[in-house]
């Protein structure tokens, strides 16, 4: 569906991205991720045609995405390009601003509205009591009534609180298997790409670091960047991984081994080596406890509640 081809683009003498290259399926979920200012907006803008690349070329279904200077209006019809602002015209009724665009017929309206859950919200105002979620999904329906097949979301859950992020959430996997939209997400946030990404790719200083299928990524990251941006990790002494692993030893970088707090459990007396509870935190679904091993702070995730800060426990790596 989508071929990028060593995509660059420069401000100044500075690179924003360079020679970025990778492919889209129909179908394929794709989520970017990288820290702020590394080039994931500049990229979405550009794929979507909003932004010319200095270097490059963007091709869609085989025939080459035009930038603002090849093209009098800027933008690609087939393709829907949706900012972190999601932008609303003030004082309309909600059924106006998607009509203004709809290429639908009635009844596949009524299925896009019910899809991106604001059916109920048509007559409203759009600067009427909305929460920041019914905006967003607003903007997005009145993107999606244009009959795009390519669906770009900038950063679709960073305005959003828990409730709205899930609905979000449902909402652009309905779009995906009911409607057969193909969807590019950019995000910073893990819990918003690992569940939902078919593929992720991770960009730092504009050049990508590393990609595969968030389980390779997660397990397997390249380097403490790419381990950082997918969740939390510690660095602890070979020494210590050593006898906690007994004896096969997990990812090492720069003379540490780094290890992620869930491969840290707790074991039979015997089992493993003597730890002692510092700090214990409540996490919802489960608890986070702060332990010193041999002169080295831990962090280990647990379900078990009756741990109390004070005791000695023995925990190993797997």
């Amino acid at each position: 569906m989508l071929r990028i081809r060593n995509i660059s683009k420069k401000q100044g003498e500075r690179y924003l991205l360079r020679d970025i290259t990778f492919e889209q399926s129909e179908g394929e979920k794709l989520a970017i991720m990288g820290e702020t200012g590394s080039g994931k907006s500049t990229l979405l803008k550009i794929l979507s045609g909003f932004v010319q690349p200095d270097g490059g070329q963007v091709d869609y279904f085989g025939k080459k995405v035009l930038g603002p200077d090849e093209q009098l209006i800027a933008g690609h019809p087939q393709i829907a390009y949706l900012s972190q602002h999601f932008e609303l015209r003030n004082n309309y009724w909600v059924r106006e601003v998607l009509e203004y665009a709809n290429k639908l017929d009635e009844g596949e309206a009524d299925a896009l509205f019910r899809i991106c859950q604001i059916d109920h919200l048509l007559d409203r105002r759009t600067n009427g009591n909305l929460s920041g979620g019914e905006k967003q999904r607003i903007a997005t329906a009145r993107l999606l009534v244009n009959k795009p097949k390519w669906l770009l979301l900038d950063e679709p859950f960073s305005h959003l609180d828990l409730i709205h992020r899930h609905t979000m959430k449902q909402v652009l996997q309905d779009l995906g298997e009911r409607l057969g939209i193909t969807c590019l997400l950019v995000s910073h946030e893990p819990g918003d790409v690992l569940a939902w990404a078919d593929r992720l790719i991770i960009i730092r200083d504009g050049e990508i670091e590393q990609e595969g299928t968030p389980e390779q990524l997660y397990h397997h990251p390249k380097n403490e960047y790419c381990a950082g941006l997918l969740g939390p990790f510690q660095r602890i002494s070979i020494k210590l991984a050593y006898a906690l692993s007994l004896g096969h030893l997990p990812a090492v970088e720069g003379g540490m081994a780094r290890i992620r707090p869930e491969q840290i459990v707790q074991v039979a007396p015997g089992g493993g080596l003597d730890a002692k509870i510092l700090r214990r935190h409540f996490l919802g679904h489960e608890y986070e406890y702060q332990l010193e091993v041999a002169g080295e702070r831990l962090m280990m995730f647990s379900y078990e509640a009756n741990l109390v800060v004070g005791q000695s426990i023995q925990i190993r790596l797997v």
